[in-house]
C-alpha cells in the first residue's frame, strides 16, 4: 500500500496521540480503515498507532514510529528496534537493545531517549512440551509483570478449564478448515496473552500487533518494546 493512497487533495496531516497516556495500540500503516463510508484506505508511515473515531470513520492515530529501515517482531540489530517521536525519525523515543542470553532466558534491554535503563523484557522459555514461553517485563519501582496464556490467567479453575475446552475447540474447526488435520506441521497462531503483576491485569497482547492496556502505571515504552521483538 502506497503511503498516502487515498488522502484528499488538502488533507491535513494526522495528528499524533501523546504515547505516555496511550490506552491500545495497533501496529499498522493503515491511517483511515476502508468502511462503507470510507471508499478507500489511507496510509502512512509504519508506527503504533491508536484506533480512534467511531465505525464509519475510524483512524489510526500514530503514538509513535518505527525506524524507517526496521521490520516489526525481527531480530535485527540494536538500532532497528527503536521507536521515535516524529516519522523523519529525528526525536528517539526509546530503543531496545540486541538480545542477551542469560542462562536459558533471552533478555532484551530497553533504554529512554537519553540511553538510560527504563526497564527490561525477558523471554522465558517452557518447562516442557507442547507449552510455548512466557514473558516477564521488569520496570523499577513496580512489582514483575507476567506475561502467559490467557488460559492461565487470574481466573477460578472451572473457569479456566471452560476456557482451554472452548478454545481447543475452536482450534480444532480453524485446523480442518485450514486443512490442517493430517498431523503436519502448523505455523504458530498468534497468541492472546494477559500480562499480570500478581493478581492485577495490567495489559493485554493479541500477537505483537495489538496492546491494550489496563493499567496506568506501566511504562508504555515497555509494551510498545514487547511490540517491537515479537512474540517469538
Amino acid at each position: 500500500m502506497a503511503f498516502g493512497k487515498g488522502k484528499k487533495a488538502g488533507e491535513p496531516a494526522m495528528e499524533p496521540v501523546e504515547w505516555a497516556t496511550v490506552g491500545k495500540f495497533i501496529v499498522s500503516t493503515v491511517e483511515r480503515p476502508v468502511t462503507h463510508k470510507q471508499k478507500k484506505a489511507v496510509s502512512g508511515p509504519r508506527a503504533l498507532r491508536v484506533p480512534q473515531g467511531g465505525t464509519e470513520y475510524p483512524v489510526n492515530a500514530p503514538c509513535a514510529y518505527l525506524a524507517r529501515t526496521a521490520q516489526f517482531g525481527t531480530e535485527s540489530p540494536a538500532g532497528d528496534h527503536t521507536l521515535y517521536e516524529d516519522p523523519e525519525n529525528q526525536r528517539l523515543l526509546c530503543s531496545v537493545d540486541a538480545p542477551q542470553e542469560v542462562g536459558d532466558e533471552r533478555h532484551h534491554v530497553v533504554r529512554d531517549s537519553q540511553g538510560q535503563v527504563i526497564g527490561t523484557l525477558r523471554r522465558i522459555p517452557p518447562k516442557k512440551k507442547p507449552f510455548r514461553h512466557t514473558w516477564r517485563l521488569d520496570q523499577p519501582g513496580r512489582p514483575e509483570i507476567t506475561g502467559r496464556n490467557e488460559l492461565a490467567g487470574g481466573d477460578s479453575k472451572t473457569e479456566r478449564v471452560a476456557r482451554v475446552a472452548i478454545k481447543a475447540t475452536l482450534g480444532l474447526v480453524t485446523s480442518v478448515l485450514d486443512g490442517g488435520g493430517d498431523g503436519g506441521d502448523q505455523p504458530l497462531r498468534p497468541r492472546t496473552l494477559e500480562w499480570r503483576a500478581g493478581d492485577d491485569l495490567v495489559m493485554v497482547s493479541e500477537g505483537s500487533n495489538e496492546v491494550t492496556i489496563e493499567a496506568d502505571w506501566i511504562d508504555r515504552r515497555l509494551a510498545f518494546a514487547f511490540a517491537l521483538v515479537g512474540d517469538k
